[in-house]
C-alpha cells in the first residue's frame, strides 16, 4: 500500500521499520520538528527522522497541520492510508480525510482504557494486570475511534515504563502489519461507553516519592515513572532516582532503611530498590550505588 507514516519518538521507530520490511511505499514520513538537546542546546531530529532518513525517505516536520498549504500538500501525496502513532500534533478533519482508506492510529493500551497521552506509564501506576495495543481507525475525538485489532499482554510485577514501552511497541508493528496485510477483512469495533479512562500527561510534581504510601503505590510510583521522569527522593540534600523497584518484605517508620540491598519502609510494608541515579551520574543497581553512596540500615530519607 502508499503509506504516510506519522510518528516522532522511539516507540514510532520500529513501526516505522516493520512497514518498510513488509513491501508497503512508504510516500512521505512526518515527524516533529528537531528540537534542542544535549549540553549544547543544537537541534538534534527525533528517533523516527532518523530511521526514515537512513532509509532514504522523505521527512516532513511541519509545525501544524492546520493550515491549507499543510493540508494541500498532505492531500497531494494521493496516499491509500496513514498510520499514526505517537506523532504528537493533532489531526485535523481535512487530514484525516485525505487518505483512501483514513488513518490508523497505533494506541498503546486497551481501549477505552487509558486514552490520551501517557498510556503506558498510568497503566503501571494503576496497578493494571494487563494492557496491550490497539489498531484504531482514527475520528476527531481523542481516541475515540472504533478498534479493528487488538492484542493484550500482562504487565509483569517488577516490568518499568521503559521495558513495557519497548514490548508494546514491538506489538503494534507486528499488529499495524497484520492490520495492512487484508485491510477488507477488518471489522471497525464501536468503543463501549464505559470504562473509558484518560492517561494525562505526566507532570514532573508527580515524581517525588510519598514513603508514607502504601508499598505498593511507592511501588506503582517508581516503576511507572521510569526512566522519565523518574520518581526520586532526598538524602542529606542530594536528590536520587529510584528507577527501579520490587515489593518486600518489612515494616517501619516510612523512608527508613531497613537492611542493605536496598529495603526501605513504607506506610505500610516495603519495597527493595533496585536501580538509583544520582545527578551527574549514570543509572546504577543497588549494589553499585551503595558502594559510592553508603546508607547504613536506620537511615531516612
Amino acid at each position: 500500500m502508499r503509506v504516510v507514516f506519522m510518528g516522532t519518538p522511539d516507540f514510532s521507530v520500529p513501526v516505522l521499520e516493520a512497514l518498510i520490511a513488509a513491501g508497503h511505499e512508504i510516500a512521505c514520513v512526518y515527524c516533529q520538528p528537531p528540537r534542542p538537546a544535549g549540553r549544547g542546546k543544537k537541534d538534534r531530529p527525533s528517533p523516527v527522522e532518523i530511521s526514515a532518513r537512513n532509509a532514504g525517505l522523505t521527512v516532513r516536520h511541519p509545525v501544524s497541520l492546520r493550515t491549507t498549504e499543510a493540508q494541500a500538500d498532505f492531500a497531494a501525496l494521493e496516499a491509500e492510508i496513514a498510520v499514526v502513532v505517537a506523532y504528537g500534533l493533532i489531526l485535523p478533519q481535512a487530514i484525516l480525510d485525505a487518505p483512501a482508506r483514513g488513518c490508523l492510529n497505533i494506541h498503546a493500551s486497551l481501549l477505552p482504557r487509558w486514552r490520551g497521552a501517557a498510556p503506558i506509564h498510568r497503566a503501571i501506576m494503576a496497578g493494571d494486570a494487563e494492557t496491550g495495543v490497539c489498531i484504531m481507525q482514527m475520528e476527531a475525538g481523542l481516541d475515540t475511534g472504533p478498534v479493528l485489532l487488538r492484542r493484550a499482554t500482562p504487565i509483569d510485577t517488577e516490568e518499568t515504563t521503559a521495558q513495557l514501552h519497548d514490548r508494546l511497541s514491538v506489538m503494534g508493528a507486528e499488529l499495524i502489519v497484520a492490520a495492512l496485510a487484508d485491510p477488507d477483512g477488518l471489522t471497525p469495533v464501536a468503543q463501549p461507553g464505559a470504562g473509558v479512562t484518560y492517561a494525562s500527561k505526566i507532570d514532573k510534581a508527580e515524581a517525588r516519592i510519598d514513603w508514607t504510601l502504601p508499598a505498593a503505590q511507592v511501588d506503582r510510583q517508581i516503576r511507572g515513572l521510569s526512566p522519565f521522569p523518574g520518581a526520586w527522593t532526598e538524602h542529606n540534600g542530594t536528590r536520587i532516582k529510584v528507577l527501579g523497584a520490587r515489593r518486600a518484605q518489612g515494616d517501619g517508620v516510612p523512608g527508613t532503611v531497613l537492611i542493605n540491598p536496598l529495603r526501605v519502609a513504607c506506610g505500610a510494608g516495603a519495597v527493595e530498590l533496585t536501580r538509583l541515579q544520582r545527578a551527574g551520574r549514570g543509572a546504577q543497581s543497588a549494589e553499585e550505588f551503595l558502594r559510592g553512596w553508603p546508607l547504613a540500615p536506620g537511615t531516612a530519607f
